[in-house]
């Protein structure tokens, strides 16, 4: 159990590294220009393309994310690529802080229902979610909203949004899921309001 949660933790760091990531897109957005930040994101997720094609088309052995991919993504695109897009998207699209808030689901919210749901959890809600890991993410969802946020409404459409999605994926990458329909859902209820 202790090794699956520090894996589990060693894959979270791609999602935390995320909150670098942001910062160096807020300083870069502040000094240059919102396509300048984008631009320098597009180059990470290039990089990582870049990582993932070394490893998928040529077979090289990737140190540190042989210990991070998961068997579902041993054959296909890791889940920092999608992240990645994700966040390219969900910074061109919406508002920066319906962004930020479905970025931060994402990270904080997919964590604590993957540790709430391996260590708390045996009852499913949803193939293998549990309701450990919905109620645990909900809660984080709902206190990153609170946090990032300033209507209840979208605060609440988004953690909705964001648990539910996190609950009825499987096979798609709840990386780029979570943070497109989550950021979507945010920004239509400030649309409706």
């Amino acid at each position: 159990m202790a090794w699956i949660l520090v894996n589990e933790l060693l894959r979270k760091t791609i999602h935390i590294a995320i909150l670098l990531v942001l910062l160096i897109y807020n300083a870069i957005e502040e000094s240059y220009s919102k396509q300048a930040g984008l631009f320098f994101i597009a180059g990470l997720l290039g990089i990582m393309l870049i990582i993932d094609y070394l490893r998928l088309e040529l077979g090289w052995k990737i140190g540190f994310l042989s210990y991070v991919i998961r068997p579902k993504e041993e054959h296909r695109l890791n889940g920092g690529v999608y992240f990645l897009a994700a966040t390219v998207i969900c910074l061109g699209v919406f508002d920066f802080n319906i962004a930020l808030a479905a970025l931060l689901m994402t990270t904080f919210g997919d964590l604590s229902a993957s540790l709430a749901g391996k260590t708390l959890g045996s009852s499913l809600i949803y193939k293998s979610k549990t309701w450990a890991g919905f109620i645990a993410e909900i809660i984080v969802n709902l206190a990153v909203g609170f946090i990032v946020l300033n209507n209840i409404y979208v605060i609440i459409g988004m953690a909705i949004v964001a648990s539910i999605s996190e609950i009825l994926v499987e096979e798609l990458d709840d990386n780029l899921v979570i943070p497109l329909f989550a950021g979507f859902a945010g920004q239509l209820i400030k649309f409706a309001l």
